[in-house]
């Protein structure tokens, strides 16, 4: 199960407070069982609002398997063919004598 992201959090907390106090001071009671209702709605809401917040977009491994072979290079050199390369011979200018 993944856990809940800050925002998640943050706007589940909010909800949960702000619809209360709301409920509460629209419906003016003053009995525990309206109270206790009133608590457990909110609880109800702000959980319903924290799970329906978007979550951030996950790249799927489909896609990034490409990404990952387009950073490797095509055509590798071996050590000895890159130092045949380098070693090739080049004319030689000797300075002339006296």
């Amino acid at each position: 199960m993944p856990r809940p992201t800050a925002a998640q959090l943050a706007y589940g907390s909010c909800t949960v407070i702000f619809s209360t106090l709301a409920m509460l001071l629209l419906s003016q009671t003053s009995s525990g069982l309206g109270i206790t209702v009133i608590t457990l709605s909110a609880l109800a809401l702000g959980l319903l609002v924290a799970v329906t917040v978007p979550l951030p977009k996950r790249v799927p491994s489909a896609a990034a398997a490409p990404a990952v072979q387009a950073r490797v290079p095509v055509r590798r050199e071996t050590a000895s063919v890159a130092a045949s390369v380098s070693m090739s011979p080049e004319p030689v200018h000797e300075p002339a004598g006296p």
